[in-house]
């Protein structure tokens, strides 16, 4: 069942709302002509007002049992915010110049994860519009746009959704998401979205004032479970699966990353996720352009990515926070919170041969097994990372990597996760080591709502034994420090590791074994050898070696028999190369007898003959 308004022409629309405990639901046009319409209810608890007089920019509520008057759970816009009237959108209003682009393979892909508001200093659609040419220079194949689903205020990461439906007012609203993807388009890029479905709100969300869309059968850190499994839940899980394909269908977005996932609870036969990925494909098939779901999930659990033939969910690809943490301890030394489970360069190991470090292997952090083997899956159904939205703001200071480890420490990372086998994903900014912060900020208008937001903060830094105050999320100051600073990235050492990240992209996308998913990572072993990680590649006949020390001031000499090399190398880039680093590179060969140093926190790759 679609829902929402629909424009048909000639200044009418169609109104259909879900409200199946209501005995009457009346749509309110309150703006240009004032007017109340009663509206028909089907069997379902469907409500419908067919042929209305009202066209594009015609704002409604809808009027519950003659009572509150509330706006529209599956408004397209919100041009007043929130807890403002809905208004109704032309779908097809909208020219797109897309018709040759048919998407791009997840293979290929690489990500860059932005946040609309501080991407650019004017915090807008057309703004990131305007930096499109930089991140195809770069190397970048897909951006990946931070939720823009319409929230309080003009400041919000945008996990606090009010309206799944209705694109952010102060980003652009529907029109600039629109001309944001169809540039994308264009300049060959894909679009893959950032949406919620495991909570909305918590202010301005009015979903409760319809019927059962929440149940309180689970408890997720967010509040009530959407009820995806409960009595009523038809109508929550076609909310939903409808939002899924008004993204591909309206938008041309050609990615889904679904939120945290492990907050959604469905213990019926056919899981929503399942059925989700299922509209996909049908859409895919119908349309001849394959649409994209991610997972985001905290769960390590392969049934997301097995096919519905093999009874899983069916989605496309999830992140992979293992091999994250991994390499962060690696770099970083941290072993507070959820780091403690990751403890040695085994880990990291396993990540690269494996995907989930935890495939029910006992978690110290969580006091009992966790995770599924991973090991038989294709790399390209893994998306990783140095850091991101989560990893970087959910950090009391919203610290970057770029302030918490070296210069060369950075370079290492970078290699580590774009010559891996997986989808690699870069956070805004990294690519040129960013120093401004990425921390929480809001702008709710409930100051009860505020208090509980900075006092939850507090609570979750206290596990990881972060001391002093945090940032008020609530501040406009704190959201002004979290804009990039684009002056910055092409000065000195932000400069060289432009250069760098667009060195190792244009590797990645270029040479052949870095096409495959053969792979396979160990680590050296033996007097000053330890903290050597070495990881091969190869696809066909053509193979590559990536060496990486993680050792912080030792260099370590080995020779081509300890890394597994008999015949001749080449070289094809290396982080300590003059241009970027500080010139103590490994030789343009390695062979088996002659010894090399690689230095401390370094990495270097050779093509194998």
């Amino acid at each position: 069942m679609q829902i929402g308004s629909f424009y048909e022409g000639n200044g009418f629309s169609s109104f259909t709302v879900w409200a199946p405990l209501r005995s009457e639901v009346e749509l309110l046009i309150v703006d240009p002509l004032i007017r109340d319409i009663k509206m028909e209810r089907d069997e379902m608890g469907y409500w419908h007002a067919r042929h209305v007089q009202a066209g594009p920019g015609s704002l409604y509520m809808y009027k519950l049992d003659g009572g509150i008057e509330r706006p529209d759970p599956a408004s397209r816009f919100q041009p007043k915010g929130v807890h403002g009237p809905s208004c109704v959108v032309d779908q097809g209003e909208f020219i797109w110049n897309d018709s040759h682009w048919k998407g791009s393979a997840l293979k290929d892909a690489v990500i860059y994860e932005l946040h609309t508001g501080t991407f650019t200093k004017e915090g807008t659609f057309e703004a990131c519009g305007q930096k499109l040419d930089y991140l195809k220079e770069l190397g970048v194949t897909a951006i990946e746009i931070m939720p823009v689903a319409q929230f309080p205020g003009e400041r919000n990461w945008g996990y606090d959704g009010a309206y799944p439906f209705a694109v952010q007012e102060s980003y652009g609203g529907p029109s600039g998401l629109k001309r944001l993807v169809d540039r994308c388009h264009q300049k060959g890029l894909a679009v893959v979205l950032d949406v919620v479905y495991n909570h909305l709100g918590p202010e301005g969300t009015y979903l409760r004032d319809y019927g059962p869309y929440f149940t309180e059968e689970y408890g997720t850190p967010w509040g009530s479970a959407v009820n995806f499994d409960e009595a009523y839940s038809y109508g929550a899980r076609n909310y939903f699966t409808e939002n899924v394909l008004l993204w591909f269908r309206d938008y041309h977005i050609d990615a889904l990353r679904l939120d945290a996932v492990h907050g959604i609870y469905d213990f019926g036969a056919l899981h929503v996720l399942a059925e989700m990925a299922r509209k996909t494909n049908e859409l895919s098939r119908s349309t001849g352009k394959k649409y994209h779901l991610i997972a985001e999930s905290d769960l390590n659990d392969v049934r997301i990515v097995t096919p519905h033939e093999k009874n899983g969910h069916g989605l496309d690809a999830q992140w992979s926070d293992d091999f994250h943490h991994a390499l962060h301890t690696m770099l970083t030394g941290e072993a507070d919170g959820y780091y403690e489970d990751f403890v040695s360069m085994g880990d990291l190991c396993k990540a690269y041969n494996e995907g989930f470090v935890y495939s029910w292997r006992y978690s110290k952090y969580r006091k009992r097994f966790h995770g599924s083997d991973s090991s038989k899956f294709d790399p390209s159904q893994f998306v990783v990372y140095i850091q991101n939205h989560d990893q970087t703001g959910n950090r009391m200071l919203g610290e970057r990597l770029s302030s918490l480890v070296s210069f060369d420490a950075l370079k290492l990372a970078a290699s580590a996760v774009i010559l891996s086998p997986y989808i690699p994903m870069l956070f805004m900014g990294e690519e040129f080591a960013a120093a401004t912060p990425f921390q929480y900020f809001i702008s709710h208008t409930d100051k009860e709502l505020v208090r509980l937001v900075r006092e939850g903060r507090a609570r979750e830094f206290a596990a990881f034994g972060w001391k002093g105050d945090p940032p008020d999320p609530q501040s406009v100051e704190t959201f002004n420090k979290c804009k990039l600073d684009w002056e910055s990235a092409r000065t000195g050492r932000h400069g060289q590791m432009l250069e760098f990240y667009r060195e190792l992209l244009s590797l990645r996308k270029s040479h052949p074994a870095l096409k495959g998913s053969e792979r396979r990572a160990f680590e050296l072993f033996g007097e000053n050898k330890s903290g050597v990680l070495c990881l091969s590649r190869w696809n066909d006949d053509v193979k590559m070696l990536v060496i990486m020390n993680f050792n912080k001031e030792k260099a370590v000499s080995f020779t081509g028999d300890d890394v597994r090399v008999s015949g001749g190398s080449k070289k094809l880039i290396d982080s300590q190369d003059k241009r970027w680093g500080s010139g103590q590179a490994m030789p343009d060969e390695i062979n088996g007898g002659a010894s090399c140093s690689l230095a401390p926190l370094s990495a270097a790759a050779y093509e194998l003959m």
